[in-house]
C-alpha cells in the first residue's frame, strides 16, 4: 500500500493494520496530545506519531493519508494534503455541496495525486455480485426498489447532531442507500421528493425519499438516527422476481441475498472480507500500480449532486 498516514481514527488504524502491502508510517491525533497519539500509534503498529496534521503532511516519508475528520473539515484537509503531494483517501461524505466536491477533486488532479472517497461497502464482493445479478436480468426489468438504513441515536454531544459540522441522518447514513442505487442503476433520478423531521439543533434525525427515473422505475429510501437498534436492508422488485438483501453496510463474514420468483426462493451466500481492508488495499494499488479508484471521481460528483437535491427538498 505504500507509506500511509492516518488522521487519528481507531477504526482506520485497525483496518490499515490488516491491509496487505502497506506500511503504517504516521498517526495524527485530532486532540493534539502527543502522548495519546504515541500510545495509539504503538498499539496499531505505526512507525511515528505527530501532534499536528501539518507535521504529518510535511513528512516526506508519508505517501498517502486517510482523512476521517468531521465532514466539515474534509475539504480543507484534502486540499492541504494534495498541496503537499500526498495521495488521499477521504471519508464520505466528501463535502457539503457538489460544487465543492468538484473543486476538491480538481485540486487533487492538478496536484497529480490519487484521490478516492471512502465508501468502503462498495468494495464488498457481495455488493458487486448483486449488481451483476441485477444487470443479468435475474429478476427481469427493475420497476421498484426500496432501502432503509437506521442507527441508534448518537450521544447528545456527538458531532452528528451539529449542523456546523454537516451533521444529520442524510449525511451520515442516507448517503449509503443513495450511493448504493447510483452504483446499481448507474444513473441519477429525474425526480426527487423528500421530507424529514428536524431536531432542535437543525439537523434531520429521520428522512424519507422518493426517486423517479427516466425509464419509470421508482426508489424509496428511508434513513435516520432514531431507532432502538441498527437496521439496514434493500430490496429490488423486477418484472420476473424480487431480490432481497438484508445486508448491513460494511458487513463481513457469511452474507446472503435471495432471489424470489413466486414460491421459489434461491439464496446465495458469500464469504466477505473486511470492507475497510479491501478498500485500503485497492487504494494502495491505485497509488502503487496506477489502478483506477473503484469509487471514481465522476461517481463522487454525481452522488454529491443527488445529496444536494435531497437536502434542498427537505429544507436542510
Amino acid at each position: 500500500m505504500g507509506r500511509f498516514g492516518l488522521c487519528r481514527n481507531r477504526r482506520g488504524a485497525n483496518h490499515s493494520r490488516d491491509a496487505a502491502g502497506g506500511k503504517r508510517r504516521a498517526l495524527w491525533n485530532r486532540q493534539q496530545r502527543i502522548g495519546k497519539s504515541e500510545s495509539v500509534s504503538e498499539a496499531f503498529g505505526f512507525a511515528k506519531a505527530y501532534d499536528s496534521y501539518e507535521a504529518l503532511l510535511d513528512d516526506p516519508q508519508v505517501q498517502a493519508v486517510y482523512i476521517p475528520l468531521p465532514n466539515s473539515l474534509h475539504g480543507e484537509w484534502v486540499r492541504k494534503a494534495a498541496a503537499k503531494g500526498k495521495h488521499v483517501l477521504c471519508e464520505k461524505p466528501l463535502s457539503g455541496s457538489a460544487k465543492d466536491v468538484e473543486d476538491i477533486i480538481r485540486c487533487c488532479d492538478e496536484a497529480g495525486v490519487v484521490f478516492m472517497e471512502a465508501f468502503a461497502y462498495l468494495h464488498s464482493p457481495i455488493i458487486q455480485e448483486i449488481k451483476k445479478t441485477v444487470q443479468s436480468g435475474a429478476i427481469g426489468k427493475v420497476t421498484m426498489a426500496e432501502a432503509a438504513f437506521f442507527i441508534v441515536p448518537p450521544k447528545p454531544e456527538d458531532i452528528r447532531w451539529k449542523k456546523e459540522t454537516l451533521g444529520g441522518g442524510v449525511y451520515d447514513v442516507g448517503c449509503y442507500p443513495i450511493s448504493l442505487f447510483l452504483n446499481l442503476f448507474e444513473e441519477a433520478p429525474e425526480e426527487i421528493r423528500a421530507a424529514a423531521h428536524f431536531t432542535g439543533q437543525g439537523v434531520d434525525d429521520f428522512a424519507g425519499m422518493y426517486f423517479g427515473y427516466a425509464d419509470g422505475k421508482k426508489l424509496s429510501i428511508s434513513c435516520g438516527m432514531c431507532t432502538s437498534q441498527r437496521a439496514d436492508r434493500f430490496y429490488l422488485y423486477g418484472t420476473e422476481g424480487t431480490l432481497e438483501a438484508p445486508i448491513p453496510y460494511n458487513a463481513k463474514g457469511a452474507l446472503h441475498y435471495s432471489i424470489v420468483r413466486g414460491d421459489v426462493v434461491t439464496t446465495k451466500t458469500m464469504q466477505v472480507e473486511d470492507n475497510y481492508k479491501l478498500e485500503i488495499e485497492q487504494f494502495g494499488r491505485c497509488v502503487l500500480n496506477g489502478e483506477k479508484p473503484w469509487v471514481s471521481h465522476r461517481f463522487s460528483i454525481e452522488n454529491a449532486k443527488i445529496i444536494d437535491r435531497v437536502l434542498e427538498a427537505i429544507g436542510y
